[in-house]
């Protein structure tokens, strides 16, 4: 009689466990190598480029420089002193507010009302009318500020000339903050159309049909379904835009160069006419401080906002469910 010694089959051997260390792929040293030098290269740069600058700037802020005249003397907060008890500045302020708002709201209904136009309705010339307005963003902006001034022309302007009017655009206190607002608008609300056609493209279809099923008309689907959708691209647009025009300049320097009067100098204009006009760097440092300062609270308020706006539906659900527990 023969004794058979039971075999175990490859596959019942327990297989050794995977560790970390096995899934690591090991990768060349020349792609470390280029990853180090890239990462290196960019760090060097943010440095050299960004944090000395500022750095700089916030230490001349603090004195009296003058780079013509190689003058830097420490003053302390002097400029800072000067700078809230200057005129210029609060009218600078207020001018760059409403400048903010008015090409903000502009932008953002403009845009979304052309972007749910184009989604629902011109689906055949969709295409067509996408590049049409994409174009002006593309265009740069001293250009396009040239081209408005001549529009803006009281005597030989297309505008006037068109609508039959007879307003001096750039040279009325009246309308010439309202006639850069008009250019930056369609300047900027086609990428706000881009941005916008997206959002609507990624919301589900299943949505909007079961909408439309349980009885909801266009405005009612718009309002309750398609803009709480669209919320956190409406948010990118709307903070975006901000930042951007609180740092608009090169506009209100084609065109009006601040005037006339102080009727449309923001405070990036002033920073520039304060730096590289009277070349005073410590008060101009010291004006970049203060908008660095107010662009940082309005962005953290507008992010806090936006959460606090996203996060209540949830709260409440979550309160739903402790009342019905608590009954």
């Amino acid at each position: 009689m023969t004794l058979k010694t039971p075999t175990r089959s490859i596959a019942s051997e327990p297989s050794a466990p995977v560790t970390q260390a096995t899934r690591r792929i090991r990768r060349p040293a020349s792609e470390l190598w280029l990853r180090n030098l890239t990462v290196g290269i960019i760090m060097a740069s943010l440095v050299v480029l960004l944090l000395i600058p500022i750095g700089i700037a916030f230490v001349g802020s603090f004195h009296d420089w003058n780079p013509l005249n190689g003058t830097f003397d420490f003053t302390g907060i002097d400029n800072y002193a000067e700078l809230f008890a200057d005129a210029t500045f609060w009218r600078a302020s207020g001018n760059t507010l409403i400048f903010g708002i008015l090409a903000i709201v502009g932008r953002v209904v403009l845009g979304l009302a052309i972007a749910y136009a184009l989604f629902s309705k011109l689906s055949r010339w969709r295409t067509f009318f996408r590049t049409i307005f994409y174009l002006p963003t593309v265009m740069p902006l001293v250009a396009v500020a040239f081209l408005w001034t001549l529009m803006y022309n009281p005597q030989f302007g297309a505008i006037n000339t068109l609508f039959g009017l007879d307003i001096n655009w750039l040279f009325d206190q009246r309308y010439s903050l309202l006639a850069i607002v008009i250019m930056t608008i369609w300047k900027d609300f086609g990428f706000a159309v881009i941005l916008f056609l997206a959002g609507l493209y990624a919301i589900p279809e299943d949505v909007l049909e079961a909408a439309s099923v349980d009885g909801a008309n266009a405005w009612r689907r718009f309002w309750h379904v398609i803009l709480p959708l669209l919320r956190p691209m409406l948010f990118f647009i709307v903070i975006t835009s901000m930042i951007g025009y609180l740092q608009a300049f090169v506009q209100v320097l084609v065109m009006t160069n601040g005037g006339p009067g102080t009727s449309t100098q923001l405070i990036s204009f002033m920073i520039y006419d304060q730096a590289f006009v009277k070349y005073d760097f410590g008060y101009a440092s010291a004006i970049a401080f203060v908008l660095l300062i107010i662009t940082a609270v309005l962005t953290a308020a507008s992010w806090r906002m936006n959460q606090s706006a996203l996060d209540a539906p949830r709260r409440r659900r979550f309160a739903k469910r402790s009342e019905g527990r608590a009954s």
